[in-house]
């Protein structure tokens, strides 16, 4: 297999103790300290898959990031790229604790108005990281919401260079305040200039991938 499992910090965030983004049970954003909704709190999410389709044709491969007990030891494949290759990426989000396991991902895209995702760490130039001269690809969304706004499910990943890094995807969960939308188009630049803690809403995903480019 290409991908390699590899250590890495546990840095995913989970509402473990709130039921799916159906319940009707608040949300306390710990990242703000902000109420987000009456409703629709974080969905358990164990597993993160990204897909890789190389403009090329070469063949298709799946990074995963998963820690399907949430014991805090999660198996993350090291995702290897080749230099000057153009992939078109695809996230998918799974619970593995639900027999059989759920997909969230439609979830997501049902709620596609209040859920973004963001690219960060030393890897990646894009939307959300726009100041990295040393990064070796580059990530640009390819799909928007009913509003128009990225979500961060369809991507385009370019490589640049050769070299090693990291890859942090963030996945931001963001109800309606108040029958109010705060989800809105400036949310990378939000994130690029700073950071988590400014967006509304609260963190579903916040997970690292060593990256190599060869």
């Amino acid at each position: 297999m290409l991908l390699r499992a590899s250590p890495a910090t546990f840095l995913i965030f989970f509402s473990l103790v709130q039921s799916g983004c159906g319940a009707d049970v608040g949300t306390l954003d710990e990242d703000s300290g902000n109420v987000t909704s009456e409703d629709n709190p974080n969905e358990v999410m164990t597993t993160l898959r990204l897909t890789f389709s190389p403009s090329s044709g070469a063949e298709t491969f799946t990074a995963t990031w998963a820690d399907p007990e949430l014991d805090g030891d999660p198996t993350i494949d090291t995702i290897v790229l080749s230099t000057d290759e153009t992939y078109s990426v695809t996230l998918e989000v799974l619970n593995e604790l639900e027999e059989p396991v759920e997909d969230v991902t439609p979830e997501i895209l049902q709620e596609m108005d209040e859920h973004q995702v963001f690219f960060t760490g030393s890897a990646v130039i894009g939307p959300s990281n726009t100041n990295n001269p040393d990064a070796i690809i580059e990530q640009r969304y390819n799909d928007a919401d009913n509003n128009g706004y990225p979500i961060g499910l369809s991507n385009t990943i370019i490589v640049n260079e050769s070299g090693t890094g990291i890859l942090r995807v963030l996945l931001r969960h963001m109800p309606k305040v108040n029958g109010s939308s705060v989800k809105t188009g400036d949310l990378a630049s939000v994130m690029d200039t700073s950071g988590a803690t400014s967006l509304p809403g609260s963190t579903d995903i916040n997970v690292e991938f060593d990256v190599i480019t060869q």
